[in-house]
């Protein structure tokens, strides 16, 4: 295989001593993994950092992104094994009754017993600084960390996503990570994706990679009309561009033929139409210069699906299939990811899940770890489907925490052969998730004004039935109006009819007389 491009820079300047030192954690990792993870009564500490180490001013445009690090609370029921203990930090405190909600879910454990194992810390701060960067300037707040751990050996970091700053504070604390090490992080850019798509003989977008500037995008898209003529869009990428905010769409209506197509082009750049809100071009041609990126044809299609595989490689090297996903986008060019189905759709589920696999195959051999998703735009010819890889995410996703969700209330397992979830009755579950429902008319709505919401209308999930609905990102409800929900049903449209029904709910409580800002 051949090496990672520019590996030495992704390294983040660590000196021989520590990439020696990160490496001997990962294989006590390694050492002890199958011994701990295979016995659920066997002692463990997890900790848990959800940062989203990402440009900060592409994180400023999504609307309450602080709160994203509630993304991971469902980790709160790993809990439910009995000697597991987590290790929770966040940029400010998240409230006790977010806490009490998602340690209410917990089956067969008191949640006394479960509060005990908990440790939850803070940096008391919510500025737009990384989360890791706020700890590792925070040597007290390490020391806190060190002490609620009682055994280093049985523990390990789980971050949202892995940079040079998240190796950095799991040196600092000695521990190992369940994640991609960030010397491997280019194969999960939109440059490194195609390249993965291509050794792994994965139909992919037509375009180029590893732009630089505005002439390289200039040039890629006009190679991309006097290659296809036919062609009406294509979309430009940022390389680390994170749920759509990073994509913007060109037109070519217009193009003239000949020499001077690439002139056009780059006249007309001004003209591209961003995903993320408020973004120009001289600002967005800054981030594509520092961090690169690609340009490809827009797929068009009158059915067009973007569904995703999940899977998993663990520490011991081998590459498990998760689950797979239809992805819910919006946006005014639906680059946006705004939730997700699962399972994906019975007609092409196994393909994508297979397509998927061909791409762990090779990450997998380039010494990739942890969970990741590879996304595709899969579009209908006649009766057929046609799947086009689009990209590969070395990180926890959207997709993560429903999924991790069902798994820990259900205690079901995924069954790859048809890619359905069964519950321990042997009866499949779907669900439809969304991390963007959002209405003005939701702000000042508390924690407590939710919980009682949902218990005053029955929105809560029945361990009996295997069917309800769960909450999350409730810390940016009463701030930013928003909210995430998981709606969990014996059907896919029992899923969303439970979802839809929930909304209405919401709507209603929100609009009750008296309130203010929702006439």
């Amino acid at each position: 295989m051949s090496e990672a491009p520019g590996a030495n820079e992704c390294c983040g300047g660590f000196e021989a001593a520590e990439i020696d030192r990160s490496r001997a954690l990962q294989e006590r990792f390694k050492a002890t993994f199958a011994e701990i993870f295979k016995n659920p009564a066997a002692p463990r500490t997890v900790v848990i950092v959800p940062s989203i180490t990402f440009d900060r001013e592409v994180m400023a445009r999504i609307t309450g992104a602080i709160h994203y690090e509630e993304r991971m609370l469902c980790l709160l029921l790993l809990l439910r094994l009995p000697r597991a203990r987590v290790v929770y930090i966040t940029s400010t405190p998240i409230a006790e009754s977010i806490i009490d909600y998602y340690l209410h879910l917990l089956s067969g454990i008191p949640g006394q017993h479960a509060r005990k194992r908990l440790v939850l810390l803070s940096c008391y701060d919510s500025s737009d600084v990384p989360l890791t960067a706020k700890i590792l300037a925070r040597p007290r707040l390490i020391q806190k960390i060190r002490d609620a751990i009682p055994d280093p050996c049985s523990a390990h970091l789980s971050f949202f996503t892995v940079t040079p700053l998240e190796k950095k504070l799991a040196l600092t604390l000695d521990l190992p990570i369940y994640g991609c090490d960030p010397a491997l992080s280019c194969w999960g850019s939109k440059s490194g994706s195609r390249k993965i798509f291509r050794e792994a003989g994965i139909p992919l977008a037509q375009g180029f990679e590893d732009l630089r500037d505005a002439s390289d995008i200039a040039g890629a898209l006009a190679e991309l009309k006097r290659t296809n003529p036919q062609l009406r869009r294509a979309v430009v990428k940022l390389n680390e561009g994170f749920s759509g905010e990073g994509n913007a769409i060109f037109d070519f209506a217009g193009a003239p033929k000949g020499s001077g197509l690439k002139a056009w082009v780059l006249n007309k750049l001004p003209s591209l139409s961003f995903e993320a809100h408020g973004m120009a071009l001289d600002a967005y041609l800054e981030k594509f210069q520092s961090m690169q990126g690609i340009a490809e044809e827009f797929l068009e299609g009158a059915s067009k699906r973007s569904p995703s595989a999940q899977l998993r490689i663990d520490p011991a090297g081998s590459l498990e299939p998760v689950s797979t996903h239809d992805q819910v986008l919006g946006g005014q060019n639906a680059q946006i990811f705004l939730g997700c189905r699962f399972p994906a759709d019975a007609a092409y589920r196994l393909a994508i899940q297979e397509k998927g696999r061909r791409a762990g195959e090779v990450l997998a051999a380039k010494g990739v770890l942890g969970r990741f998703g590879v996304d595709f735009i899969s579009v209908r010819d006649g009766a057929d489907w046609c799947h086009y890889a689009i990209e590969i995410n070395l990180r926890k996703g959207g997709t993560t925490h429903p999924f991790l969700m069902l798994q820990f209330l259900t205690e079901g397992r995924y069954e790859p052969e048809t890619g359905l979830f069964l519950a321990p009755s042997g009866r499949a579950c779907y669900y439809y998730a969304s991390d963007n429902l959002h209405s003005d008319c939701y702000r000042g709505l508390t924690p407590s004004d939710l919980i009682d919401i949902a218990a005053t209308h029955g929105l809560h999930f029945n361990a009996a039935t295997q069917e309800g609905v769960v909450f999350h990102l409730i810390g940016a409800l009463s701030e930013f109006g928003k909210l995430g929900i998981l709606s969990i049903g014996n059907t896919g449209e029992k899923a969303y009819a439970s979802y839809l029904r929930s909304v209405e709910i919401l709507d209603r409580e929100s609009k009750l007389p008296g309130l203010p800002g929702c006439a």
